[in-house]
């Protein structure tokens, strides 16, 4: 029996992967120095079948990230001559990457994975220049107590080790969103959208399918007449018509011609009887949801939750962008205030144009609160005390 099965497992092209060296040494404590915690779902997985195989999800990912990073932020605490060098690093981080694209980067690692690192390069103690790394390369390593005392990141062969501990700064930023069943990790919105996004996949394939082979009913012809049987002329001859007449898609739709007590039997359900169209509408509008994204903005059917494209937008700013960009802003100013002093980054909300409208009605109202002092004014509109 053994060896059946693996005739049947070669005969099926699998191939048994080569058995690979321990990571970590042996560990009696449930976290122990050096070893290694595996997420429960591959980050490249998610990359693959979502963003790279998915209008919706790349849309969606492309649109939040996009947003973000188009976001300014703005850096208030140190004096001017303190925050140049910070804001020259975050202006041009690396020599391939401006600002913006590093941070769309860092988006859109984190819509499609839960998980987005940072990697600073310091020369004398001060970051010179900020990397963005793959997160289905990385890996946490916690200490002895459970926290991540360092990360290991594999590329080309080789497996680097960042470690976090010193007083300076740690060489590693990691972002996660909310995982209420892990310790290190984040949970990507494709993750909670899974069952939507296969059922689109899956949909998707399904109507390619239909396409290249639609000659091929999902049924079975069955043979009525004397002797119960075919011979092995008409047999050749049938299965020929089938393959030339009504096989491919310039063949889709076209009427089978039945004779000599052949009867067809219909084994699947049709398009209509599996509702598919709305099916595949409601997994779509599901994998928005899970994104933040109001479906309007993505241009799917059948959502009337907003009244018009710039209410959607509105709602697409305030409940998904810019709880994202503040978060991500004091994660990477008290990532860097062991170099540059303590900061804080707040995005500016006055560039987002689809705001504009409802910071009009707060200037207005400001302006006109007599009992407010300049200073309070300036405060209650989002801006700092005046010269």
């Amino acid at each position: 029996m053994p060896h059946l099965i693996a005739r049947l497992a070669r005969a099926a092209g699998y191939v048994p992967a080569a058995k690979a060296a321990p990571l970590a040494g042996p560990s009696f404590a449930l976290y122990g120095d050096g070893r290694a915690v595996w997420t429960a779902r591959e980050g490249g997985a998610l990359a693959r079948e979502g963003f790279q195989r998915n209008a919706v999800v790349h849309r969606a990912v492309r649109l939040v990230a996009e947003a973000a990073a188009a976001l300014p932020l703005i850096l208030t605490g140190p004096s001017a001559e303190a925050a140049r060098p910070l804001t020259a690093l975050l202006a041009r981080p690396n020599p391939r990457q401006g600002g913006a694209r590093l941070l769309e980067a860092l988006y859109g690692h984190l819509m499609v994975s839960g998980n987005a690192y940072l990697e600073a390069v310091s020369l004398d103690g001060r970051p010179r220049e900020i990397h963005v790394l793959r997160p289905d390369r990385m890996r946490v390593v916690p200490g002895p107590d459970g926290w991540p005392a360092a990360y290991a990141y594999d590329v080309g062969g080789r497996r680097l080790h960042f470690d976090q501990a010193g007083a300076g700064l740690p060489p590693i930023l990691h972002l996660t969103l909310f995982h209420p069943l892990d310790d290190h990790y984040g949970l990507s919105p494709m993750e909670a959208a899974a069952v939507a996004l296969d059922i689109h996949n899956a949909a998707g394939a399904w109507n390619k399918a239909l396409l290249d082979n639609a000659a091929r009913p999902s049924g079975a012809l069955v043979f009525g007449g004397p002797g119960g049987s075919l011979s092995e002329a008409q047999f050749s001859r049938l299965k020929g018509e089938l393959e030339a007449n009504y096989q491919g898609a310039g063949n889709a739709g076209r009427p089978l011609l039945l004779e000599g007590g052949l009867d067809w039997k219909p084994l699947a359900l049709s398009p209509k009887d599996m509702d598919f169209v709305e099916a595949k509408a409601g997994a779509a509008r599901e994998i928005a949801l899970a994104f933040g994204v109001p479906p309007l903005l993505l241009g799917l059917p059948g959502d009337n939750t907003h009244a018009n494209y710039a209410e959607a937008n509105r709602a697409f700013y305030r409940q998904t962008v810019i709880p994202l960009v503040r978060r991500t802003a004091e994660s990477l100013a008290h990532w860097l205030e062991p170099a540059f002093g303590p900061a804080s980054l707040e995005p500016d909300l006055d560039a987002i144009e689809a705001l504009a409208p409802e910071r009009e009605s707060l200037w207005r109202r400001v302006q006109g609160a007599d009992f407010l002092t300049p200073d309070e004014k300036r405060e209650a509109v989002g801006y700092g005390p005046g010269g």
